[in-house]
């Protein structure tokens, strides 16, 4: 359910026109993990060109602290 969940979210937010101004972090963690992960980060095309940059100890998601880094 938690699956479907998100998928809907992230639906929700990349159909929006509000997906162009979601650069914060907040906006961006869709789930509310406290993380950003690549599927999160697909909404924006310049995050995901420097996820794996920015992803310092590369666990597949972002920090708050590697995401400032943006």
């Amino acid at each position: 359910m938690k699956s479907i969940n998100k998928t809907l979210a992230l639906i929700a937010l990349a159909s929006s026109s509000a997906v162009f101004a979601a650069t914060d972090f907040d906006t961006l963690d869709v789930d509310g993990s406290g993380t950003i992960s690549q599927a999160e980060a697909s909404v924006d095309a310049k995050l995901m060109s420097m996820f794996s940059e920015l992803d310092t100890n590369q666990n597949g998601e972002l920090s708050k602290e590697e995401f400032s880094e943006a």
